[in-house]
């Protein structure tokens, strides 16, 4: 199995991975909330865990992933205090909250489907676990890391650290600081302390989603969710858990407070986190008017796009940047990534179509076989160095070289040795298709249309009728193809 390292959040140095049960790797995401449109920072959020999921299960472990969907109504500001998301849509559209959940859900699976993010192992929604998160709150208590106030259930920092354990060691903050920057809210009168946080809030007569528990009604606390679901699919301990790097805190901190509060143990073993996505330099606000949704992206309808981009397009860009580092959208850097797919995808078909051909006359090229092998490793690794996808992809994109000058005929196919050939088409598939998520856009069956087309393009050569020759080529650019006449024969390829 290949030597995997990994970037852990949690100690700031890359460690090797290694599964607490090997093969088996239990990997939780934080899914969306769905009280809104999915954005293109859950996009890059999502299609990073993707790429990783893919190319755990490459390396042959039995990976159970575990994307939650939060469709509780908590609340707004620090998820202590202000109103309930779900419900405020809810009211704007007349519709139950439900409804609303419905809705944003099925739009979230359509925008990973278009992106071709594989689906979770399981995808727990937090309303479905509402018996075990009253129950996680209550052992809290009995813990002592909770108390009641005036019907909602608060976790107590300053008891958590007295039991000398570290609140805030995953992003780097102290307990002092969290005081003296705290925000003066509604309801912080309630709390011993302005860091410690809800797990259970009481309900306001407005507030629509609310369930029994024994403290009266109420609802979880935003934090609370992904403790619960998470330990119950993978266990008091796994392996991996990932998600934005604006869930390190304060989400991800109290979920570690609220694990080891429960259950004593250090709930995750390494802790991944992606980083944002700007738009032309600048991070997405809202304000600004430069967050663009997938669907304004995918039909070229916002006004800082200059034209449509497709989702493999958009997932091409997203490989040729780790996952760590800040990801800048603009119209150049999705112009060259959809330059990019397309050649990535020309050399996908044409590696199908090549059949090694034996050499009768046992000339081997050893240069050209020790850098196909080489470029095989780069990428492999490229993916075990934190699943670095942009080393990989340059190592892919110089692999395409030599492919295409095999099709082109700049070295015979038969100078490479047989195991080195079948190394190369297998690796280039796998890469592409199993690892990186890419595939073919064209529903339509592309190979036999221009097969038909590609026929009457060579008749009309061969007759010499170049009027027509002149029309069937422009024709094929206007469908952003281009025909390649070769020397021994008349192919076609995607116009980069």
């Amino acid at each position: 199995m290949q030597q995997l390292k990994i970037f852990n959040t949690l100690t700031r140095q890359k460690e090797e991975f290694v599964p607490l049960y090997p093969p088996h790797v239990g990997m939780y995401v934080c899914g969306p909330t769905v009280y809104n449109y999915v954005h293109l920072g859950n996009c890059r959020t999502f299609t990073s865990f993707d790429i990783i999921y893919r190319y755990l299960t490459h390396l042959q472990y039995k990976v159970r992933y575990v994307r939650n969907i939060t469709d509780v109504g908590h609340l707004e500001n620090d998820a202590d205090e202000g109103e309930d998301k779900i419900a405020k849509k809810a009211k704007l559209e007349n519709l139950e909250p439900m409804e609303i959940v419905q809705r944003y859900t099925l739009d979230f699976h359509s925008v990973m489907q278009l992106l071709n993010n594989i689906s979770p192992s399981i995808e727990p929604a937090a309303t479905g676990h509402i018996v075990e998160q009253i129950a996680m709150t209550q052992k809290l208590i009995d813990n002592g890391f909770a108390y009641e106030s005036k019907g909602s259930i608060y976790f107590d920092v300053s008891k958590y650290a007295e039991a000398n354990y570290e609140y805030g060691k995953l992003s780097g903050r102290v307990i002092d600081e969290l005081v003296a920057g705290s925000r003066d809210l509604d309801g912080q009168h309630e709390k011993h302390s302005p860091e410690d946080f809800a797990l259970w809030k009481k309900a306001s007569k407005e507030h629509i989603m609310r369930w029994d528990s024994p403290w009266g009604e109420g609802f979880p606390g935003w934090h609370l969710e992904c403790s619960v679901m998470s330990s119950k699919y993978l266990g008091l301990q796994f392996d991996i858990h990932g998600g934005g790097m604006d869930l390190k805190f304060p989400h991800h901190e109290c979920e570690i407070a609220q694990s080891v509060g429960a259950n004593g143990v250090e709930p995750v073993r390494y802790w991944l986190h992606a980083n944002m996505l700007t738009i032309n330099g600048t991070k997405m606000s809202k304000s600004l008017g430069n967050s663009i949704l997938p669907q304004e992206l995918f039909a070229g309808t916002h006004s800082l796009l200059t034209q449509a981009y497709s989702p493999m397009t958009l997932r091409f860009a997203m490989l040729q940047t780790h996952y760590r580092s800040t990801m800048d959208i603009s119209n150049d850097a999705l112009k060259a990534a959809q330059k990019g797919y397309k050649r990535v995808m020309n050399g996908l078909r044409i590696i199908r179509q090549l059949v090694y051909v034996e050499n009768s006359q046992n000339v081997i090229d050893t240069k050209q076989i020790e850098e196909i092998r080489r470029l095989i490793d780069e990428m492999y690794e490229g993916m075990n160095d934190d699943f670095n996808t942009a080393v990989a992809l340059a190592a892919l994109l110089n692999l395409l070289k030599k492919i295409n000058s095999i099709h082109n005929g700049v070295f015979p196919i038969y100078t490479l040795d047989r195991d080195t050939f079948d190394l190369l088409k297998k690796s280039y598939i796998t890469f592409v298709e199993d690892i990186f998520g890419l595939k073919e856009e064209d529903e339509t069956s592309l190979q036999q249309v221009m097969k038909v087309f590609l026929e009457i393009y060579k008749e009309a050569k061969h007759n010499k009728n170049f009027e027509q020759v002149d029309k069937l080529r422009t024709h094929f650019k206007s469908l952003g193809v281009v025909v390649k006449d070769m020397k021994d024969k008349i192919d076609w390829s995607y116009e980069e």
